[in-house]
């Protein structure tokens, strides 16, 4: 729209049907931005874009802290200890570099 609204600035030599057709879709979009579309009380219902199934695990990591891993996709116990190890990891290299 901004694009849209330069092209309209004086001095900017441009065929009047662009400027027309230009002008006209600033408008259109600035009407559209003003009224939105009512959301009907069924949207999202039977459309198959359902919300997907959140996995949520928690993980109690050294030092006391707790990590808390959340997924689309499932969580193994093996990716769990393989992200609090790295987390722990990642930790002690700051706490480390807070030492120095």
């Amino acid at each position: 729209m901004l694009a849209a609204a330069g092209a309209l600035r004086p001095g900017y030599r441009r065929s009047p049907a662009r400027v027309r057709a230009t002008r006209e879709a600033m408008l259109r979009e600035y009407a559209r931005a003003q009224n939105p579309q009512e959301t009907r009380d069924d949207a999202g219902t039977g459309d198959g874009l359902d919300e997907p199934e959140i996995h949520r695990e928690e993980v109690e990591l050294p030092g006391g802290g707790h990590l808390v891993l959340t997924d689309i996709e499932d969580i193994t116990p093996e990716r769990a200890e393989k992200t609090a190890a790295r987390i722990a990891q990642i930790l002690q290299s700051k706490e480390r570099d807070r030492q120095s």
